[in-house]
């Protein structure tokens, strides 16, 4: 008797404790950010010379997790806005992004999804070439805009690791009447496709206590034009946080991409940030 009741509280608490532990992984986590970084210089009888300057960026991210049995459904929203005014130069556009990331998968073997991917990204606002004399238009809302989808594999071994496979990716390119004829669009159409091979990856580490970075990879290239010419987008993101609501924020983001431009694209961000997290769940 003593026997059969000692081998039934075995049964019970590894019942209990296996329940636990795949009640442990949450099923749907959501995260929604806001962050301002303010950039201010001044001058006054300074004899090096200088211009006064006041900047200032708003940022949104939404990240959506969701996990249901062999499931995995991952959404992020990253979107910004940016300003400057410089002295006798007025208002300049410093940042208009954004950007929606999708991708589902069907777990097949251990960190292995069949997936598909999508993305859709643009700016807000036009954009000028301010070195040029009157400045000129070099992009506007919708133009360009890239939709990006395909199916592929992913490898996946957390929500701060992944890597995801795609032999067979449409992108579709937009622009606007001004714009037709370039970012990779024949003259008088307003749309181009493409098929190719995309790889996409994000890391996320802490690289030491209250500093994290974030890295975003993207590569690209069309089968069918300037095959082996690959398009790139990394952005890298560092936070320094000195306590709930106030954090130090880097950015540095570069695109190679032949269709928008001959040169590497640079961006680079610092500045001090409040930041405040106005959706934050997390469902077992």
């Amino acid at each position: 008797m003593k026997k059969i009741i000692f081998l039934l509280f075995l049964l019970f608490a590894s019942n209990s404790f296996s329940q636990q532990k795949k009640d442990s992984i949450p099923r749907l986590k959501i995260h929604g950010r806001f962050a301002f970084i303010f950039n201010q210089s001044s001058f006054s009888n300074w004899v090096s010379g200088g211009e006064n300057t006041v900047a200032g960026n708003i940022n949104v991210n939404y990240d959506l997790n969701y996990k249901k049995d062999n499931l995995n459904w991952d959404t992020r929203i990253i979107t910004s806005y940016g300003l400057s005014h410089i002295s006798n130069k007025g208002y300049r556009k410093t940042d208009g992004r954004f950007e929606l990331n999708t991708l589902i998968g069907l777990k097949t073997w251990k960190y292995w999804f069949l997936s598909f991917i999508g993305n859709f990204r643009t700016q807000y606002i036009k954009g000028f070439d301010y070195k040029k004399d009157p400045k000129i238009v070099v992009s506007d809302f919708f133009s360009p805009a890239y939709l990006t989808f395909g199916p592929g594999m992913l490898w996946k071994k957390s929500d701060d690791l992944n890597v995801n496979i795609a032999p067979s990716t449409a992108r579709y390119t937009f622009v606007n009447e001004f714009f037709s004829g370039k970012f990779g669009v024949e003259e008088g159409k307003n749309t181009a496709l493409s098929l190719g091979f995309n790889v996409a990856t994000f890391y996320k580490l802490n690289l030491m206590e209250n500093i994290e970075m974030e890295n975003v990879l993207s590569l690209y290239t069309d089968y069918f034009a300037s095959v082996g010419n690959v398009d790139v987008d990394y952005q890298t993101n560092i936070r320094f946080k000195v306590n709930k609501h106030i954090k130090m924020h880097m950015t540095f983001h570069n695109i190679m991409d032949d269709d928008a431009s001959s040169r590497v694209q640079f961006r680079q961000l610092f500045g001090l940030g409040v930041n405040y997290s106005f959706h934050e769940k997390i469902t077992y």
